[in-house]
């Protein structure tokens, strides 16, 4: 049973996430085989449960996996290692309340989606919301319609993941704006309990009230500028106004004077200090805070072509990196708003690389009261949202919480100066031999990345030296198989 959460999880993560999985059709049980291990997936332990039911594949001939897509690749996912392995327990107290006042307007969870191409259009929005969304910041609207380019997209591997990082050079939405307007007016109408954050982009003061005020005639419930993409075509537009506190505050003003929505400014993380401009944009009267935006990006030189990706006939801009390899930077830029003391109390709808209820729930203990997705559902999907809400209530839920606003902000106090942190101690690794499959790989990142205090025994077992050993614990992160852990933490040594 060691290994069983290892092999669960490495499974898991060869399943192709079919659509009209194959896998549920063949099971002789009835279950939804493919929901199961989604669940599983996105880290849903105790959705992926509940869904089993305490059904099990005793004396079952595995159909299921012989209908596996993965098959014509290699080989079908091991479908029941991962079923037989689930053994979270399912919460016993009722769900937690996951509705949240945003700006003055009431959200029946805090899932968003954010300005992107994943909400578009009526047909995508409107696909979302009957799935769970609780609302979209709907693609950014402008008074221009811009020229796009083929293609426009481009991901960063690492080993067997394909999609660390994603790159887009998409710029706002290449709808009239006639057309968008229409499709907020559906939405609100069809939708009207959805929150529609209308997402605009000027060119000069003008635009930027005569945008906010057509967006709340079409049903807008909050307005979001755009601040903050990093591949506009153009001097004055997306990035190029983040970084500067005047602009922030004329445009902000401008847009102000145009509705009496709530306003959200969009933030740029191309920049040192997200604060400066954030508060220049709340004096001049924003009701809350977007960030981030994607990461000004180079990616994936071809060294045949020497082009760059995506590779548009040759060549290619600077452009807009998402993604889970983002998340990081993201939490970072919002710990630092969340804490500015001119910044207290004002509402954070946060992003950047966001795929599992559990990145979302470490943006709300970090003082974000809503988080908006745009690269996972780009590779999954809106069906996410069933296991971003049902991992998040029975997290809640088992920790003795029943409102989702319990736990905003819980984090911060937490995330201190680097003077602050605690020197006199060290906290050496702890080996289980038991688990240990004695592969090396602590020893090699020891001795080549940090201070050569382990050694391998006849037995390829880790053998550690207190004195050289500092407690940096790369050994912990490195193990395949979770066979170092924490230990006791004491005195240094004088």
């Amino acid at each position: 049973m060691a290994y069983e959460a290892i092999k669960r999880k490495s499974e898991a993560g060869r399943c192709l996430l079919c659509q009209n999985a194959p896998c549920s059709g063949a099971c002789p049980k009835g279950l939804a085989v493919d929901e199961i291990v989604r669940s599983v997936r996105f880290e849903n332990e105790t959705g992926a449960a509940r869904k089993l039911d305490h059904i099990t594949c005793e004396g079952c001939s595995a159909p299921c996996v012989g209908a596996c897509t993965r098959a014509r690749i290699d080989r079908g996912v091991d479908i029941p290692t991962i079923l037989s392995s689930i053994t979270a327990e399912i919460p016993r107290t009722s769900k937690a309340d996951l509705s949240i006042d945003f700006c003055g307007v009431h959200c029946e969870n805090p899932f968003f989606l954010s300005s992107s191409v994943v909400g578009s259009d009526y047909e995508m929005v409107a696909k979302a919301f009957e799935m769970g969304w609780a609302g979209v910041a709907f693609k950014t609207i402008g008074l221009f319609t811009p020229d796009e380019v083929s293609p426009r997209f481009a991901a960063l591997e690492k080993e067997d993941n394909p999609f660390v990082g994603f790159k887009n050079i998409e710029q706002i939405s290449d709808h009239t704006l006639e057309e968008n307007m229409d499709y907020l007016r559906r939405l609100k109408k069809d939708y009207p309990t959805k929150v529609i954050i209308a997402s605009i982009m000027g060119q000069n003061e003008e635009e930027w009230t005569k945008l906010a005020s057509l967006m709340e005639e079409a049903g807008a419930d909050i307005i979001e500028c755009n601040f903050s993409c990093p591949q506009m075509v153009g001097e004055g537009l997306g990035s190029d106004v983040g970084t500067d506190p005047q602009l922030v505050a004329k445009y902000t003003a401008a847009t102000k004077k145009g509705t009496t929505l709530p306003v959200l400014a969009k933030m740029t993380p191309n920049i040192t200090k997200m604060e400066v401009p954030a508060e220049a944009a709340v004096r001049a009267g924003a009701d809350g805070l977007a960030a981030i935006n994607t990461i000004k990006s180079v990616m994936n030189i071809n060294l045949q072509t020497f082009s760059s990706a995506p590779d548009v006939d040759g060549k290619s801009p600077e452009g807009g990196y998402s993604g889970k390899a983002v998340k990081p930077i993201a939490l970072r830029f919002i710990n630092d708003m969340a804490k500015d003391e001119n910044l207290k109390g004002v509402p954070i709808s946060g992003m950047g690389g966001i795929e599992t209820w559990r990145d979302a729930a470490e943006f709300l203990a970090l003082g974000c009261e809503t988080v908006q997705v745009t690269t996972s559902v780009m590779q999954y999907g809106y069906r996410i949202i069933e296991d971003m809400i049902g991992g998040m209530q029975d997290y809640l839920a088992q920790n003795g919480m029943t409102s989702v606003r319990q736990m905003i902000g819980k984090a911060l106090p937490n995330i201190v100066p680097a003077e602050s942190v605690n020197r006199r101690t060290i906290e050496y690794p702890k080996f289980n031999r038991r688990t240990c499959v004695g592969c090396g790989r602590c020893y090699i990142s020891c001795f080549d990345g940090g201070h050569q205090a382990l050694r391998m025994d006849e037995k390829r077992q880790p053998l550690m030296d207190a004195k050289k050993c500092v407690g940096c614990q790369l050994c912990k992160l490195v193990c395949p198989t979770g066979s170092i852990t924490a230990g006791t933490r004491v005195e240094k040594r004088k």
